[in-house]
């Protein structure tokens, strides 16, 4: 197999593995979100603790700067990190 064809199949699994992570990650948020629904006071005190999600935060950034994850998914993560913070 040539090397060209080669990278182009690597592309092309790593982004179906990235959609399968995005499908899976919806799905956890979607029951979550109905679990909020059901109850409301059970997802206050399931929130985690605003020290975790900042520390979370400064590890996605710190993944990010070392270039382990791409932009798009910083972006998804830190918009769902920056959800769960009580501004």
């Amino acid at each position: 197999m040539s090397q060209a064809r080669f990278q182009k199949r690597m592309r092309e699994k790593a982004k179906q593995e990235k959609q399968a992570a995005k499908r899976e990650r919806k799905a956890e948020r979607a029951e979550a979100a109905e679990a909020a629904d059901a109850d409301p006071d059970a997802a206050v005190d399931d929130a985690p603790p605003q020290e975790t999600v900042l520390e979370q935060l400064a590890a996605l950034h710190a993944r990010f700067a070392d270039d382990a994850i791409e932009f798009d998914e910083f972006e998804e993560r830190k918009q769902e990190l920056l959800a769960q913070l009580d501004v």
